[in-house]
């Protein structure tokens, strides 16, 4: 108990540390929201009530898409303006040690040396629930840190993308010339979490056809408010930058109309509550899926004195 109750007050101590200014809590604190402990858990609660005043932005798309690059280029267009900026850059796990495979600045050299931007991997490592849970945290904390930005930057596609659009208030959908056939193929995804299309490495043949199958899919799709506009770009050469900056801004416009992005602020919320209480009972359940009681239901069943359904009546009981 005594450990348990120091492990808090050292907890809450970095997270007043955060707040009052010292951003070399930051590492401290993602990375004890990325693992999932409880530690994770006491950081993100401490901080809870001085945060949503951050503005989200997630880049996702296939690899190689140039979105790190994109990424950077939009860092400095926030930074000449004068805003703070926070990066999470969402890496697959390695299969051994389960950190991330890439590295946090060595992508942005850039903007290493810059104390108003942070740059940060994570690994989704995953167990259930695991960017659900640790994305939302770790941009409290860099929301708490005063970062007026925060980019969510994605490696690849899938479920993860999914994950990361309902965590962001304005998703970028990066797209190559190319790509139209798999765009086609993923319309329904991409329709479904893209706010802004960008076509990146608009100088290589192609560029005209990809613009023009989005423009297509977009004009098929029906019940939508916001209609996501499509910006070309070169990131390489800063081609196109300042245009997406405008566009995520527009966007963040008109979620502020009618009420929008506190809609969707709420459903996002929502959906992390469902994630925590998912986590929860996963936990719960493998607690009670080993002891001498589940062996005794496993031997019942194999004895055929009781049916698995049954049995896992029995277990689930025990966790109300």
């Amino acid at each position: 108990m005594g450990g348990s109750k120091q492990l808090r007050l050292v907890v809450i101590e970095i997270a007043e540390s955060l707040v009052a200014g010292d951003r070399s809590a930051l590492a401290r604190l993602i990375s004890l929201v990325e693992t999932g402990q409880e530690s994770g858990s006491i950081a993100a609660a401490e901080l809870f009530s001085k945060t949503g005043r951050a503005y989200v932005v997630g880049i996702t798309g296939a690899p190689g898409a140039g979105k790190s690059t994109l990424t950077d280029r939009l860092i400095t267009s926030y930074r000449a303006q004068g805003d703070d900026v926070g990066v999470l850059a969402i890496d697959p796990s390695s299969p051994f040690t389960g950190g991330a495979i890439l590295g946090d600045r060595v992508r942005m050299p850039s903007h290493a040396t810059d104390d108003e931007v942070f740059i940060r991997s994570m690994a989704t490592r995953g167990h259930l629930g695991g960017l659900a849970l640790a994305a939302p945290q770790a941009v409290r904390i860099l929301d708490a840190a005063g970062f007026a930005r925060i980019i969510i930057e994605t490696v690849g596609v899938g479920q993860v993308e999914v994950d990361v659009a309902r965590a962001t208030d304005t998703t970028v959908v990066v797209v190559n010339p190319g790509w139209g056939d798999q765009v086609q193929a993923n319309k329904a995804g991409l329709l479904e979490i893209a706010d802004v299309f960008v076509v990146n490495k608009a100088d290589r043949p192609g560029a005209d056809d990809a613009v023009r199958n989005l423009s297509v899919m977009l004009e098929l799709s029906t019940n939508r408010e916001w209609t996501p506009p499509i910006i070309e770009t070169v990131a390489t050469e800063g081609a196109g930058i300042e245009e997406l900056r405008s566009a995520i801004s527009d966007h963040q416009n008109f979620m502020l109309t009618a009420g929008r992005g506190e809609a969707k602020r709420a459903r996002r919320l929502a959906e992390e509550l469902r994630a925590i209480v998912a986590a929860q009972l996963a936990s719960g359940a493998e607690l009670i899926c080993r002891g001498a009681e589940f062996d005794s239901c496993v031997a019942e069943i194999v004895s055929r004195k009781i049916d698995p359904y049954a049995a896992a009546r029995q277990l689930v009981s025990n966790l109300a």
